[in-house]
């Protein structure tokens, strides 16, 4: 048996058993899972552990997110292929390339720039041509090419960044961790009149840095709440 049939089994395992068993059932989403080679977005000394049911370190105090994680923010942004996406933490790239095999554009910062050289290569190198990128504060997001359809922030902000929610386009959604300790993760819909968030469960993501470790961003109240807990 081929190595290259050893990986796709794995994948097809984890989406099994990780991904579908806990309710993931969007199926561009699942295929997108199956043909993402999970094992190119992390270190070679973490190959082996590519498809376990957990985070991976990545350097730089970073890491590629438990494979459920992932699957559970990107079937909450609703992607349908004709959306543009805001990424904020382009980290290894993994959760990058999902949302461009589901969505028109995606736009990714990173604040790290030997992550964000890393992740411009390896998608480069595997013919993903929908990425842009850039380096810098992931709490600024990318003013000039708003407003997006879906954001999506892959680090924990104490709070959701004034310039961020700025930049969902009304009728959008963005998909964020928010918290220090105890963190929550959120689906927070613009309306015409303005915000509502939904929470769905507790989450663990490494801290969003720049202003926002610092607490230095703006932060706008929600217009209203809801959702499940």
């Amino acid at each position: 048996m081929s190595a290259r049939k050893d990986r796709a089994n794995e994948r097809a395992g984890m989406v099994r058993y990780q991904i579908e068993r806990r309710g993931i059932s969007n199926s561009r989403v699942l295929q997108a899972f199956r043909s993402t080679p999970r094992e190119r977005f992390v270190p070679q000394s973490q190959v082996a552990a590519a498809y376990e049911d957990r985070p991976l370190p990545i350097g730089d105090d970073q890491t590629i997110s438990q494979p459920y994680i992932v699957a559970l923010m990107t079937q909450l942004l609703a992607l349908t292929g004709s959306e543009s996406v805001l990424e904020i933490g382009t980290g290894s790239g993994y959760q990058t390339a999902i949302l461009a095999e589901l969505a028109e554009t995606v736009y990714t910062v990173e604040i790290v720039p030997a992550l964000a050289a890393h992740g411009r290569d390896l998608l480069s190198s595997l013919g993903y041509g929908n990425i842009q990128f850039r380096v810098g504060d992931g709490s600024e997001g990318w003013p000039e090419a708003a407003p997006f359809d879906r954001v999506i922030v892959t680090a924990a902000p104490r709070a959701f960044p004034d310039a961020l929610r700025r930049q969902i386009a009304v009728g959008g959604w963005a998909v964020v961790p928010v918290g220090s300790h105890r963190q929550e993760l959120l689906r927070i819909r613009r309306t015409a009149e303005g915000y509502e968030e939904e929470k769905h469960g507790g989450v663990r993501f490494v801290p969003m840095t720049g202003k926002a470790l610092l607490g230095q961003q703006d932060v706008l109240p929600p217009h209203r709440r809801g959702g499940k807990a």
